[in-house]
C-alpha cells in the first residue's frame, strides 16, 4: 500500500474529524495531494488540494470555511481537518497524489489511498 488514508468515523452534525494521508514509499513533498469523496450512488468529487511547493490550496465550494488541508513534512503526511460537519459530508474519503492540471478533478493522479468512511448522523 503506497498511500494510507485514515481518521474516518461517525460523528454528529456539527462535529469534527481529522483525516490523515500518509505515504510509506515516497515523499509526499514531491506531489500534489488531493482529497476526494464519494457518497453512495454519487460520482466521486474533489474536496481539497494542496500544491507541493508553492503552498497553495483549493477547496470545493461545499467545504470552504469548514475544511482545512495541511501538510506535515516531517511525518510525510497530509491532513484534512473537517469542522461543522453536515450529513451531506457523509462519504468515503480518498487521498490521492499526483500532478493534476485540474486539482479537484479525479484524473491525472498517480497514487490513490484505499478510502476512509466518514458518517455524519444524529
Amino acid at each position: 500500500v503506497q498511500l494510507q488514508a485514515s481518521g474516518g468515523g461517525s460523528v454528529q452534525p456539527g462535529g469534527s474529524l481529522r483525516l490523515s494521508c500518509a505515504a510509506s514509499e515516497f515523499s509526499l513533498d514531491n506531489y500534489g495531494i488531493g482529497w476526494f469523496r464519494q457518497a453512495p450512488g454519487k460520482k466521486r468529487e474533489g474536496v481539497s488540494f494542496s500544491h507541493p511547493s508553492d503552498g497553495t490550496t483549493s477547496y470545493a465550494n461545499s467545504v470552504k470555511g469548514r475544511f482545512t488541508i495541511s501538510r506535515d513534512h516531517a511525518k510525510n503526511s497530509v491532513y484534512l481537518q473537517m469542522h461543522s460537519l453536515k450529513p451531506e459530508d457523509t462519504a468515503v474519503y480518498y487521498c490521492a497524489a499526483g500532478w493534476p492540471s485540474i486539482p479537484l478533478l479525479d484524473v491525472e493522479y498517480e497514487f490513490w489511498g484505499q478510502g476512509t468512511q466518514v458518517t455524519v448522523s444524529s
